[in-house]
């Protein structure tokens, strides 16, 4: 018989933001649900982190590349919002197309 326990919880958490990670899984602290550490660095950490920050992915490259961030958000929200804007205009001032060519 070994003295290893059957279950082993690891838990971190970062004193800065309240993000946890749970046996090396990162969970939002608002939400508690499971996160990655790039969204993680692309939304909070790179912005607002400071020595405090234990995200490993704070400040990387990668973090950047493939994690989440404000300013990707404002593209997608935005991405062909003229175009959008003026099709919506112009059904709105009868020049487009009718509920009945739909």
């Amino acid at each position: 018989m070994t003295d290893e326990p059957v279950f082993k919880m690891d838990r971190v958490e970062c004193p800065k933001c309240g993000a946890v990670w749970l046996n090396g899984q990162h969970y939002w602290s608002g939400t508690g649900a499971e996160g990655n550490e790039f969204d993680l660095a692309g939304l909070v950490c790179n912005e607002y982190g400071n020595e405090q920050c234990i995200n490993p992915a704070k400040g990387t490259d990668a973090s950047r590349m493939f994690g989440d961030s404000w300013a990707k958000r404002m593209e997608t929200i935005t991405e062909g919002f003229d175009d959008k804007h003026e099709e919506m205009t112009a059904r709105f001032r009868g020049k487009g197309t009718s509920l009945d060519d739909l």
